[in-house]
């Protein structure tokens, strides 16, 4: 009797995963490079935007602390942490 060289539907094939090259390091620093570009471009802040991120800061700042009657401190603090975070 002839045994058949068809393949056994019951037998599944594995696949072997590839292997990359790992980046060189003129492909590493040319990413970094395009990376760099980017974040180095400061963004424009009108001053409404601005006015917008301080009034919002300065809510959850209230909410924080329970909405005492310092308002003027709560608008301060927003404002100092906004600059911070502006000119960082």
């Amino acid at each position: 009797m002839a045994t058949s060289k068809t393949p056994d539907a019951s037998v599944k094939k594995t696949t072997v995963a590839k292997k990359t090259a790992p980046k060189t390091t003129a492909e590493k620093s040319a990413k970094s490079a395009s990376t760099r570009k980017k974040i180095s471009k400061p963004a424009i802040i009108t001053s409404e935007e601005r006015y917008k991120m301080i009034e919002v800061a300065a809510y959850y700042i209230a909410e924080k602390s329970g909405f005492g009657h310092q308002h003027m401190d709560y608008w301060l603090q927003a404002e100092q942490e906004i600059n911070a975070k502006l000119n960082a």
